[in-house]
């Protein structure tokens, strides 16, 4: 899915508002989830703005995507420690499966 809304072309154009801009993007995807990603942005540009008391619309910006990439790293990094353990569990039990087939055979 990334990337997916980024082209400002194209047949299936949606109006979306960040922020009080107004942005016409072509969305390949799921228009409704559009949608909700730009409220997402919105809230959290505007939850920037009054925690900062900032109106500059690009410092709110650069500030809620520092926000955003601050809240992916750590998703990311929550995701990166929960996989690598149950990769070892899966790549056990494979084992275990071969092993069990092998002697059956």
């Amino acid at each position: 899915m990334a990337g997916e809304y980024l082209r400002l072309s194209g047949e299936n154009r949606v109006k979306i508002e960040i922020y009080g801009q107004a942005y016409n993007v072509h969305a390949d995807g799921n228009e409704d989830q559009l949608r909700e990603l730009a409220a997402f942005v919105d809230a959290k540009m505007r939850m920037v703005a009054e925690a900062t008391h900032t109106v500059d619309s690009v410092r709110v910006a650069v500030l809620a995507a520092l926000n955003l990439a601050d809240e992916l790293h750590s998703a990311q990094s929550r995701l990166e420690a929960i996989e690598g353990p149950l990769q070892k569990r899966v790549e056990k039990c494979v084992t275990m499966v071969e092993k069990a087939l092998e002697q059956s055979a």
